[in-house]
């Protein structure tokens, strides 16, 4: 089982770029940052951890471009893996994401996996031109149309929300496919959507029943005649032992921990304690 830390970046306290050096350095596999381009003033959109309009802390107002954090981290790492959780390709042009999205993988030795969510701010989605009821839809169009950049030296798309003609854009990214993980609840319609369209699935920090869940993921991805096995990226809070044999025994095959914006003396220190705790470096 891997292990990752994911940084929830804002303008306060340590850099990505030093957390994810000091992450490398603490034998960690991944390094995660958040993404909300911005949190409109008045929403209608309950947040899924307070169940209203409030917000659990202002860093959601605060997090820097996921994009330009991770190339920060690439910059000053060779060996950990880059990645989002999570990002919201809905409310980017595939066209312009596509091509971020692969120099990082370029200029990183290919490094690079993208950690997508639906979006729960649907007011924020909604500021991006993303009509209500169709951010499934306009995620999934914007994955085919980043993957048709990728691969095709000639890529066109024709959907309902993205179109453009046939065009040359390179680089291409270094991996032949770029790991997409959906960070959404265990529910079947979530995994339904994720064996048609992803990798892996990234859980939510509150969710449940861990076990049936990953059983549930299993039979849909086999039901839709994927290879292999799906990676699953647990989100915790303090490491438990128990708990992680546990999810080993699950299925789990990363576990990530959240490190907060605080000052990078505080968050060195918390790093060497938990890579001591996890038994890694």
């Amino acid at each position: 089982m891997r292990y990752g830390i994911v940084l929830f970046t804002s303008d306060r306290g340590i850099t990505p770029s030093a957390a994810a050096a000091a992450a490398e350095d603490s034998g960690f596999d991944t390094f995660y940052v958040p993404e909300h381009t911005h949190i409109p003033v008045v929403r209608a959109a309950a947040h899924p951890q307070t169940g209203d309009a409030s917000l659990p802390d202002d860093r959601y107002l605060r997090t820097l471009d996921p994009w330009v954090a991770l190339a920060t981290a690439a910059a000053v790492t060779s060996r950990i893996g880059l990645s989002t959780a999570v990002a919201l390709p809905a409310e980017h042009h595939p066209i312009t994401l596509a091509k971020t999205i692969a120099s990082l993988d370029h200029l990183s030795g290919g490094r690079v996996s993208l950690g997508v969510g639906f979006g729960w701010n649907t007011d924020e989605l909604a500021h991006h031109g993303v009509p209500p009821g169709k951010r499934r839809t306009v995620l999934r169009e914007h994955l085919d149309a980043m993957r048709t950049i990728w691969t095709e030296e000639e890529a066109s798309f024709a959907g309902d929300f993205v179109n453009f003609g046939a065009s040359w854009s390179w680089p291409k990214p270094v991996q032949k496919r770029i790991p997409v993980h959906l960070g959404a609840a265990g529910t079947e319609k979530s995994f339904t959507w994720l064996a048609k369209h992803a990798d892996g699935w990234i859980t939510t920090p509150t969710e449940d029943g861990v076990d049936t869940k990953i059983a549930l993921l299993h039979r849909i991805w086999r039901e839709h005649d994927r290879a292999g096995t799906p990676e699953v990226i647990a989100l915790a809070g303090r490491p438990d032992p128990a708990q992680l044999a546990q999810w080993a025994e699950f299925g789990v095959t990363e576990v990530v921990f959240g490190v907060p914006d605080r000052s990078a003396e505080e968050v060195l220190a918390y790093l060497g304690r938990l890579a001591g705790k996890l038994g890694i470096g």
